[in-house]
C-alpha cells in the first residue's frame, strides 16, 4: 500500500481528536478588576449659641476633588447620653445641607453626628460635633424680709435667672453676723425655675449673700447684700439721757431656752463649783454645796431681747426666788444681766466675789459668801444664799463709805428697773413671794427670802440679820 494511503488515515484521526479536544474547553477572556470607593470627607459646623435658641448646623459631604450631591445624611442627637434620631437631609448642589438644632442647657446634650452609608462609588461616612454654648451672663439675687421679730422664723430666697430664664444648679449662702465676718451657712440648689428658698431664726442683725459657680449655658454669679434687721420680741427700757452707764461691762447672756420663764433648779454641777471655789465660796462659808441650789431662767434684758441667766442661791429660798423672778418675766420686768457673781472674780477687800465688780455691772445675783460691802469683818447675809440682789446699778446702796454703785440714781425711779417705795410694781412682787425688800432705799437692790415664805410673819431687819442690827447690812 503506497505510503500516502498509509498516512491519509493517522492524520484523520489526529485532525478529530484534536477538534474534539478544542470543543471541550471553555475560553475566557481576562476580567476588569472592580475600581475601590472613593473615600469622602462628611464635616459638621454650627455657630456656638445661647440655650433655648437655635444654632444651624451646616452638613457637608464631599470627596477630594467633587461634592456628593443627592445624598440622604442622617443626623442623630445624644440626650442624656443616647443617641435618638434628629432627621435625614439629602444634600444640593454642592454637598450641602443644613438643620437647625435648638440648644439645651446641658452642654453633653447638645452632641451631634451624621451618617452617610455610602454608595457604589463612595465609601460611607459620619461625623460628630459638640455644638458650643454660648454662656449667658446671669444674676442672683437674695430675698428677705427687712426685719424680723426676734425668735420668729424667716424665709430667705435665692433667685438665679439668665437671659429671662430660671438657672438650676447649686448656689452658696453666706452669712455675716452683727460684728463677725462672712461664713458660708449651706448650699442651696435651684429648681428648674432658679428659686431656692429655706427658714432661719436669726436671733441676731444679719447680712445674707449667695454666690453661684458658672453652669454650662450660664455665667457665674454673686449677689448683692441682704440685710435683716432682727428686732426684740419685748420693749427695750428707755432710761434718761443723763443716766449714768454702768462701768463694768459683761457681754450679753446666752439667749432664752424654751418659752416664758421656763426656770429649772438643780444642785450644783461640778464645773460650776470649781469656778465657785475661791470665789464665792471658800472655807468658813456657813452653807456648802449640798446646801445649794443652781437656778437658770429666762429674762428679759434691758434690750428688749430674752436671755437665759442664773445664779446660786439657799436650797430653803431658791424657790421663792425663782417664783418672784418668773413673775417678774411675765410682768416684762427687765434685768441688766444675771451672772453667777463668781464671774467676777475674787476680791481681798470682800473676802469673796467682787461683789463691787457685780454692782458696778448692774449684775442681778444671790448667794456670795462675803463681807458687808463697807464692813470689813461682818459677815453679809448673801453668805446663806437667801439674798437677792436685783439691778442694783439703777437702786444703789448706802455704803459706810457712801452710795454705791452710783449717786446718780439715788433719788431717782423707773416704772420698770429702778424704785424708790414700796408701791412700786418689782417690790410688791418680790413680796408677794416672800422676798422683803429689808433695808428700803437704804439699800434699794437688796431682798431677802422671809422665813416661811410669804405667809409666814414679816421678821424685822435685825431678826433677819441679827450680825447688822443698827446697820444696813448688805
Amino acid at each position: 500500500m503506497p505510503l500516502g494511503s498509509r498516512l491519509l488515515p493517522s492524520l484523520l484521526a489526529l485532525s478529530i481528536a484534536l477538534a474534539g479536544a478544542l470543543a471541550g474547553a471553555v475560553v475566557t477572556a481576562p476580567a476588569a478588576r472592580a475600581l475601590d470607593p472613593v473615600p469622602t470627607l462628611l464635616t459638621l459646623e454650627a455657630p456656638a449659641a445661647p440655650a433655648e435658641e437655635t444654632s444651624d448646623v451646616s452638613v457637608s459631604l464631599g470627596t477630594a476633588s467633587a461634592p456628593v450631591l443627592a445624598a440622604s445624611v442622617t443626623l442623630e442627637r445624644r440626650v442624656g447620653g443616647t443617641w435618638r434620631p434628629l432627621t435625614t437631609v439629602v444634600t444640593d448642589d454642592a454637598g450641602h445641607a443644613v438643620v437647625p438644632v435648638r440648644l439645651g442647657k446641658v452642654a453633653a446634650d447638645n452632641v451631634v453626628r451624621a451618617l452617610w452609608a455610602g454608595d457604589e462609588a463612595h465609601a460611607p461616612a459620619r461625623a460628630t460635633l459638640t455644638i458650643r454654648l454660648r454662656r449667658l451672663t446671669s444674676r442672683l439675687v437674695v430675698r428677705a424680709p427687712a426685719r424680723v421679730v426676734d425668735e420668729q422664723q424667716v424665709r430667705v430666697e435665692v433667685r438665679w435667672r439668665a437671659g429671662g430664664h430660671g438657672v438650676a444648679g447649686r448656689v452658696q449662702v453666706l452669712r455675716r453676723d452683727t460684728g463677725g465676718s462672712w461664713r458660708a451657712v449651706r448650699w442651696v440648689r435651684t429648681g428648674g425655675r432658679g428659686v431656692a428658698r429655706f427658714d432661719v431664726r436669726p436671733r441676731v442683725d444679719t447680712a445674707w449673700k449667695a454666690k453661684a459657680p458658672a453652669v454650662d449655658w450660664a455665667t457665674r454669679a454673686n449677689s448683692v447684700v441682704r440685710r435683716i434687721d432682727n428686732v426684740p420680741s419685748g420693749t427695750p427700757v428707755t432710761l434718761p439721757a443723763a443716766a449714768p452707764k454702768p462701768r463694768v461691762s459683761v457681754p450679753r447672756q446666752p439667749r432664752a431656752v424654751g418659752a416664758g420663764p421656763n426656770a429649772a433648779v438643780g444642785r450644783i454641777p461640778d464645773d460650776v463649783w470649781r469656778t465657785m471655789r475661791g470665789r464665792s465660796w471658800h472655807r468658813g462659808c456657813p452653807v456648802g454645796r449640798s446646801g445649794l441650789r443652781l437656778l437658770r431662767i429666762n429674762y428679759w434684758g434691758y434690750d428688749g431681747y430674752r436671755y437665759r441667766g442664773e445664779l446660786i442661791a439657799n436650797a430653803d429660798a431658791v424657790g421663792a426666788m425663782s417664783a418672784a423672778l418668773a413673775e417678774m418675766y411675765r410682768r416684762e420686768l427687765p434685768l441688766r444681766s444675771m451672772y453667777r457673781v463668781d464671774r467676777f472674780g475674787w476680791s481681798a477687800r470682800l473676802g469673796g466675789a467682787d461683789d463691787y465688780a457685780s454692782m458696778a455691772a448692774g449684775n442681778t445675783s444671790a448667794f456670795n459668801c462675803r463681807d458687808v460691802v463697807g464692813r470689813p469683818g461682818v459677815r453679809s447675809p448673801h453668805s446663806y444664799g437667801r439674798s437677792l440682789d436685783v439691778n442694783p446699778w439703777e437702786n444703789p446702796y448706802r455704803a459706810s463709805h457712801g452710795w454705791t454703785p452710783n449717786s446718780w440714781w439715788v433719788g431717782r425711779s423707773h416704772p420698770r428697773v429702778a424704785w424708790r417705795s414700796s408701791s412700786h410694781l418689782v417690790v410688791s412682787l418680790m413680796a408677794s413671794h416672800g422676798l422683803r425688800w429689808t433695808y428700803g432705799t437704804a439699800d434699794a437692790h437688796h431682798f431677802d427670802a422671809v422665813p416661811g415664805g410669804a405667809a409666814g410673819r414679816a421678821l424685822t431687819p435685825a431678826e433677819l440679820h441679827p450680825q447688822c442690827v443698827g446697820f444696813v447690812c448688805k
